[in-house]
């Protein structure tokens, strides 16, 4: 926890809510999206923690997701 919140990790795949994007594939919308890429010196019980700048692909379309929010009182990279 950090200010009393709990922390994401890149540990499992998360639920994407209200994804209106639907590629010209027909493949979407969005359902779920699995981090790649978190932080690389900053751990919540052995998992690096999500982070802004970090990379996570959207299934089952394969788009990189953009986080819109975050808890912003640790920057970590």
């Amino acid at each position: 926890m950090v200010s009393g919140m709990p922390i994401a990790t890149i540990a499992a795949p998360y639920s994407i809510a209200g994804c209106a994007f639907v590629p010209p594939a027909g493949n979407g919308p969005c359902v779920t999206a699995q981090w790649i890429v978190g932080a690389v010196q900053v751990m919540s019980e052995g998992q690096p923690v999500a982070i802004m700048t970090g990379t996570a692909t959207c299934v089952p379309t394969g788009t990189p997701l953009i986080p819109v929010q975050a808890q912003m009182r640790v920057i970590a990279t």
